[in-house]
């Protein structure tokens, strides 16, 4: 359990799945990634992060890792530490992932040379809990605004990589009363999700992503930006030119690290959050 959380809480699952975990979760430094990451998650859970001077506007956060970890740091508690900082509650999901031996990361990183179709087989299973973990955290912050002292109507989903996908999904699966009010796909893992039809009430987007992505992330990024634009959508994209794949909350030295920056002066221009009074 992380500390710094105010509060960690478990979110409703189904548990029909055919999905079977056999390891514990995890948490640990990855030497492969060179940062902190969580694995096996077979419980979805929220750690909540709650502003000190709240504005209101709140953002669920899914760190990404190919269904087979979460970047818990870099691409989650980072980013609420970050948040909170200008008023903003944040919560870092857990969503279900790929059930792995000990160490997901060195078995995705494997795969990844040797067997690539082995992970979209492993993923195309879990994808669907995840993203349901995704609606139910929605869910959640919804029910719970008024306690929180959240505007119900300005409930985020950002995700990272994987974590977009999850945040896509999310978009491409909502009811009115799990609707996100805004989405932040940061190199979202669109050939994962298929094919998609962008929703009549669909959500303001802003899509961060990097030319250079070695994932070659950046055309299926473009492509989402232009599906909401060409459908009339409210819409806007920060494509950069260098920053690779997974940079979240790294420094680089490029324009990439601003990202962060960008994204608030977007929900500022597009009136999804405040200026808090410190």
């Amino acid at each position: 359990m992380n500390i710094l959380a105010q509060e960690v809480i478990e979110l409703p699952y189904s548990t029909d799945s055919e999905v079977k975990w056999h390891t514990e979760e995890k948490e640990f430094y990855s030497e492969i990634w060179e940062t902190q990451v969580v694995t096996n998650v077979s419980v979805p859970r929220l750690e909540i992060y709650k502003a000190n001077n709240p504005n209101g506007t709140s953002v669920i956060i899914a760190p990404g890792g190919g269904l087979y970890g979460l970047s818990i740091e870099s691409e989650g508690r980072q980013v609420a530490r970050w948040l909170n900082d200008r008023g903003i509650t944040a919560f870092v999901l857990k969503y279900r992932l790929v059930p792995t031996g000990v160490d997901g990361i060195k078995e995705i990183t494997d795969e990844s040379v040797n067997n690539p179709a082995k992970i979209g087989e492993r993923v195309k299973p879990v994808l669907p809990l995840s993203i349901a973990d995704g609606l139910a955290a929605i869910t959640y912050v919804r029910t719970n605004a008024s306690d929180m002292q959240l505007d119900p109507k300005k409930i985020g989903f950002m995700g990272f990589s994987a974590g977009g996908a999850v945040t896509m999904g999310v978009t491409f699966n909502y009811t009115l009363a799990d609707r996100p009010d805004f989405i932040v796909p940061v190199y979202p893992w669109m050939t994962v999700v298929g094919d998609y039809e962008v929703p009549e009430n669909a959500p303001p987007m802003l899509v961060v992503c990097a030319t250079d992505d070695p994932l070659q992330l950046a055309k299926p990024s473009a492509a989402l930006y232009m599906a909401w634009l060409e459908n009339d959508k409210n819409a806007g994209m920060h494509m950069y030119s260098k920053g690779g794949h997974g940079f979240g909350m790294k420094t680089q030295g490029l324009a990439s690290d601003d990202w962060i920056a960008q994204f608030y002066s977007w929900t500022l221009t597009e009136g999804l959050t405040t200026i808090s009074s410190n």
